[in-house]
């Protein structure tokens, strides 16, 4: 259930800055297929993802996890 608290969050983050999955995935350096499986909640992210996301998004770890 781990991954849906994460994709929920960091989907919402990311259209709160006003950034799709595309831009998103730029600014960050990956695929756009990774953040879209993230985001899906089919895949895991790891502590280097959640680094980049949150510096991509401008937030920190903890508004990126709290509910």
């Amino acid at each position: 259930m781990e991954e849906l608290h994460w994709s929920r969050r960091i989907r919402a983050f990311r259209k709160l800055k006003g950034h799709t999955q595309e831009s998103l995935a730029n600014k960050m350096g990956i695929a756009v297929s990774i953040l879209g499986q993230v985001e899906r909640g089919t895949r895991i992210p790891d502590d280097v993802f959640l680094h980049q996301v949150t510096e991509a998004l401008g937030i920190s770890i903890q508004e990126l996890e709290s509910e």
